[in-house]
């Protein structure tokens, strides 16, 4: 027998699929987009607020458990008193929960906005992720649409702060009112009718992906695609389906709305829902919004389970090119709605609300391919190299790093191996930093310091050959007092920043 211990097994580093690390220049490129979706927001007279990341399950509103395990959809725990904690959904439901909570302390109407991660626990697959990122604005207590048209305006207002043009995107808006009405005029009305009903607005849903061809199938008897799977269709008469497919189909709204207003007449609903259609398109073009940025469009269907009046999308209609080469139009990166039932689940009384979400990641996504994000310059910091570990010696180079901090200039002190001098010059090159500072102890006699401007010694080594060149050039490297450190970085950087916006003009 071998009383020889085993060597313990080295734990294998994995990420959980489904998820992602993200990388300074992720980071960064978030910041800069979220910064500039806050600022409109606020001009807006938006507030933040945050909510914690669980929740308890049975405020996730279509995902009450129905089970001893409530992990359908979301990924769910039970905390020390026997209770099911969640990971929030999305940032909509949390919401209502703080202001069911907190409702007498709350002015109405309360106009906030919230910036977090959300987890859904589904199938990941490209592009698809189990935890990303949503920026959402809300108002509450507010009934009138004119609090919907202006969410529609600021979405506008948000997609051109980020640098997108008008004609690059469009902000589209229907009415769950006149699609309840148009399923009430052709017979789908009352409870009884509520399977059909949503087959229907599924098969609506696929309007885009299958054109009215597959939408005239779905809602009729099935559609069977290309790998033969056949779905069961809708099973609607001719009539029903045309009148369906004119809804949908609109394209010019005036054009069409007196014969929609035809179409839904006499429904409980939907001559409501096409006046608050008409009135929110008087606002945005009173406020100067055209067609050509907000567009009432009856064929936007959204949130299937909650949304109760006015739903508006987010599209960007520019091309870009997909995995497989193709050229496609980019699509939505947000929406939002009138969601007049989800706080009154916790208050057993009305409370109006509408608000929409971006989805972060995929704006994100958006901008790069626009070459909108990332611009902003990230300047690696000036390295203090260390020449000598004596307490004296360390303590000027800590000096000299925080005097540069001092004056907003990004710098760090060497903190590997200093013993290598070397290694803290290819150190330096790896990180991109502009500038180091050298100081032996013949520099520190005479209260002196070397500054080596990395950038341009760089540049030099690759292009300078002969001694009339290097003496034209500028200097890369120099040696000053202790008192002109900061004053000579500054200069340098600044240098530096000119070549950069030279080379960019060219």
């Amino acid at each position: 027998m071998n009383d020889k211990q085993k060597k313990p097994q080295k734990l294998k580093a994995r990420l959980p699929r489904g998820f992602v690390d993200r990388t300074a220049g992720d980071i960064r490129a978030v910041n800069e987009m979220t910064a500039k979706i806050r600022e409109v927001y606020e001009h807006y007279g938006f507030d933040p607020l945050e909510t914690p990341l669980f929740e308890y399950t049975d405020a996730l509103g279509k995902f009450l458990p129905d089970s001893d395990r409530p992990n359908e959809g979301v990924f769910s725990l039970q905390d020390d008193d026997e209770q099911w904690m969640s990971l929030r959904y999305d940032l909509t439901a949390p919401l209502a929960r703080h202001v069911a909570e907190n409702f007498n302390e709350i002015q109405l109407p309360y106009r906030t906005y919230r910036a977090g991660y959300v987890f859904r626990n589904e199938k990941p697959g490209p592009g698809r992720f189990r935890q990303f990122m949503q920026f959402d604005a809300d108002t509450v207590g507010a009934p009138g649409v004119q609090a919907d048209a202006e969410m529609c305006m600021m979405m506008a207002d948000t997609l051109e702060a980020l640098g997108i043009k008008r004609g690059d995107y469009l902000i589209r808006v229907n009415n769950r009112k006149v699609l309840d009405g148009v399923l009430e005029a052709i017979g789908l009305g009352g409870d009884d009718k509520a399977g059909q009903r949503l087959n229907v607005l599924r098969a609506i849903d696929k309007l885009d992906k299958f054109g009215p061809e597959g939408v005239a199938l779905l809602l009729g008897p099935g559609r069977k695609d290309e790998s033969g799977d056949f779905t069961k269709g809708a099973r609607l008469d001719k009539e029903q389906i045309d009148k369906v497919l004119f809804f949908v189909g609109i394209t010019d709204y005036a054009e069409s709305a007196a014969r929609l207003a035809e179409l839904v007449a006499g429904t409980s609903k939907g001559g409501e829902g096409v006046d608050e259609l008409n009135f929110i398109g008087a606002l945005v073009t009173s406020a100067g919004y055209g067609p050509d940025r907000i567009k009432i469009d009856p064929s936007v269907v959204r949130g299937l389970e909650y949304y109760t009046g006015p739903v508006y999308e987010a599209e960007l209609t520019f091309d870009v090119t997909n995995e497989k080469g193709e050229k496609v139009v980019f699509g939505s990166v947000g929406g939002g709605g009138r969601y007049d039932g989800l706080v009154s689940r916790f208050m057993g009384q009305p409370v109006p609300a509408t608000g929409f979400s971006i989805g972060v990641s995929r704006l994100m996504t958006a901008l790069k391919n626009l070459g909108k994000l990332g611009a902003s310059e990230v300047i690696e910091p000036v390295l203090v190299t260390v020449m000598d570990g004596d307490v004296e010696a360390m303590g000027r180079y800590q000096k000299m790093t925080q005097e540069l901090r001092a004056a907003g200039i990004r710098a760090e002190m060497f903190q590997g191996n200093w013993k290598k001098f070397g290694n803290q010059l290819k150190y330096a090159d790896r990180r991109g930093c502009p500038v180091a500072i050298i100081q032996g102890g013949d520099e520190r006699a005479t209260s002196v310091v070397q500054i080596k401007d990395l950038i341009e010694g760089k540049r030099l080594s690759g292009e300078i050959e002969d001694n009339a060149s290097w003496r034209e050039a500028r200097v890369a490297q120099e040696t000053v007092p202790e008192a002109d450190l900061v004053a000579k970085v500054r200069e340098i950087l600044a240098a530096q920043a000119e070549d950069r916006k030279r080379a960019a003009n060219v």
